[in-house]
């Protein structure tokens, strides 16, 4: 059976490839896949602190059905070698914070552009590419400064109601701002130009916010988890800005749906990007969560304000109604309960004796 009677049949010959496959989000989507007898190949570096959990949380649950090659996104060699073996492939291996970009640009674009491209050459070299999910980031529409905000109780929101209803499309201009816009701005538009001018079947998700179980959010990523862990710990929480920022969020059982939606409908979708997010029915501003923590989970954290971030959008909500028009997929998790089952989560994996400084990194990690 060749690679695409493989993928037809679903019968697992080939391995699903995910790069950067042990953290956050590729953690949950492997242990879908391998729920399903699905054989999942994680290639990652484990380079940041957690991750090595997540992999042993997977190969205690799943066993041999998991391969893991422990390997760099930057060494095409490596990557060539993992993308022949595999059936289908999600990109997910990035670094994943605008502050870290600021610090360290050079190796944000060896990483972002450079390892995209190591694994879209891998694709174009086979004569029978397997299909390509790649996750970009909504910082590839910049600061949206020509947005008009409004104050509205603890949020910004479009004074335009048109917006407030529908949030950002795809048509809009990209505008890559601070080096990770620009190294995940290219990245996104290597993968299309891939697809248009060497027919590798691939699709690029924007995505907004996303959280859920094995994240452990910090101040650089994931704040929907870094606020609740800051809560649970008894700790302050420093808000950059006013607070009043907003964000779609997406419950990350619903990013796993959509991942797998997009290539089981790879034909008719190749070559395109789409919003991925929560929408404008699943949106939260910092303060809002911070209201909502306290409600779930009777907990009232200090607050500590610091300057605005560079590159920190005060609203971002994603038009999500390209990918359910093609796709069928909508968000099914609602924001409330998908925060308390975070904090149910957090509760169980992490440690409520040590002292957060030397208690172990639970089985999570931000991207």
């Amino acid at each position: 059976m060749n690679r695409a009677s493989a993928r037809l049949h679903g019968d697992g010959a080939a391995p699903v490839l995910i790069t950067g496959g042990a953290g956050f989000i590729g953690t949950n989507l492997a242990a879908r896949l391998l729920a399903k007898d699905r054989t999942v190949l994680i290639l990652d570096n484990l380079a940041r602190a957690g991750v090595e959990h997540n992999l042993r949380w997977l190969r205690e649950h799943y066993g041999d059905r998991l391969q893991a090659e422990i390997a760099d996104i930057r060494d095409p060699k490596a990557v060539d070698e993992a993308v022949r073996r595999a059936g289908q492939v999600f990109h997910l291996a990035a670094q994943v914070a605008v502050t870290t970009s600021l610090t360290a640009p050079i190796e944000d674009f060896e990483i972002n552009a450079r390892g995209t491209l190591n694994v879209l050459e891998a694709l174009r070299a086979m004569d029978d590419p397997p299909p390509l999910v790649f996750t970009s980031s909504n910082k590839v529409y910049g600061m949206l400064d020509d947005l008009p905000l409004q104050q509205t109780g603890l949020r910004y929101e479009p004074r335009d109601p048109q917006a407030r209803r529908t949030g950002i499309h795809e048509t809009r201009a990209l505008d890559f701002h601070s080096p990770y816009g620009c190294s995940k701005g290219a990245a996104d538009q290597y993968v299309l130009d891939y697809a248009r001018c060497y027919g590798v079947p691939a699709v690029v998700f924007r995505m907004s916010c996303i959280y859920g179980p094995h994240q452990c959010g910090n101040e650089d990523q994931g704040w929907v988890a870094h606020f609740l862990i800051r809560a649970l710990e008894g700790l302050s929480i420093t808000i950059y800005g006013d607070g009043r920022q907003v964000r779609d969020v997406l419950y990350v059982d619903d990013l796993v749906d959509a991942l797998l939606a997009a290539q089981r409908n790879m034909a008719k979708i190749s070559g395109r990007a789409f919003n991925i997010g929560g929408g404008p029915a699943n949106t939260l501003s910092l303060l809002e969560l911070i209201e909502l923590i306290g409600d779930l989970e009777g907990l009232q954290p200090q607050l500590k304000f610091g300057g605005w971030r560079n590159g920190d959008q005060k609203h971002f909500v994603s038009d999500i109604t390209r990918f359910r028009a093609a796709t069928g997929w909508a968000p099914r998790v609602g924001v409330r309960d998908g925060v308390a089952a975070l904090a149910v989560w957090l509760r169980e994996t992490r440690s409520a004796v040590e002292p957060p400084s030397t208690r172990p990194t639970a089985a999570c990690q931000t991207m």
